[in-house]
């Protein structure tokens, strides 16, 4: 079954490029376009894609609003935003990660890192791996801090707050698994529980979440 991606960005010239790009793989889909965010929510309404790639910064509706209703909860099920931007330190990609993207992309990524993000969300991962997502993080958490409820944090057992301390530095699953020498099963197992005592969607909310709130600090080694 093919992925199904619809296009946001303002400029036609990048849509097509995208597009051209997308359409000759067989197991992508591009089911349509749009110009800005109020266009995207409609389309994403009438087409229901897997994956919208977003343009951060746009008419009528940025993307950080966009993401936001995207992923809201008025589309079951939410698709994956896949944020693009030409800026590799800007706030509005880390206010469209709180708002529920699942990662985001410089557009000058090579045309393979960028099928690779997309296949990478569709699976349910979050695009995590580049140190310039954590530079992005550590370099506006503290800037952008909300209220976090609490006693939130303290939900966390010993052990689930050092895999969200790994997960927050970018380790893989694999890679935490090696370092507190347990299974890889184990270490899902605490991620997922992670994910669902703190109400996040995804690694990506634990991450600026960890950020936010002092778990990890900006420049500690990993």
């Amino acid at each position: 079954m093919s992925i199904r991606l619809l296009i946001v960005d303002d400029q036609e010239l990048v849509r097509t490029g995208l597009r051209l790009i997308l359409e000759a793989l067989d197991d992508f889909e591009v089911v349509g376009e749009a110009g800005d965010g109020e266009e995207a929510l409609a389309r994403a309404e009438e087409l229901r894609p897997d994956v919208v790639l977003l343009d951060i910064r746009m008419p009528r509706m940025d993307g950080v609003e966009t993401t936001a209703r995207l992923t809201g909860g008025g589309l079951i099920p939410a698709p994956r935003v896949l944020i693009l931007t030409t800026f590799d330190l800007d706030e509005y990609v880390f206010g469209a990660l709180r708002a529920g993207a699942a990662g985001f992309l410089l557009k000058d990524a090579s045309r393979e890192r960028l099928v690779e993000a997309i296949r990478v969300l569709h699976a349910g991962d979050a695009l995590l791996s580049p140190a310039v997502t954590r530079r992005l993080v550590e370099t506006f958490a503290a800037r952008t801090r909300p209220p976090t409820p609490p006693g939130l944090l303290d939900l966390l057992t010993p052990r689930e707050r050092e895999v969200l301390v790994l997960v927050a530095r970018g380790l893989s699953n694999t890679e935490i698994a090696g370092r507190l020498v347990v299974t890889e099963a184990t270490v899902k197992s605490h991620v997922g529980a992670i994910l669902t005592k703190l109400g996040l969607r995804d690694r990506v909310q634990a991450v600026v979440l960890a950020y936010e709130n002092g778990v990890v600090v900006a420049g500690e080694p990993t």
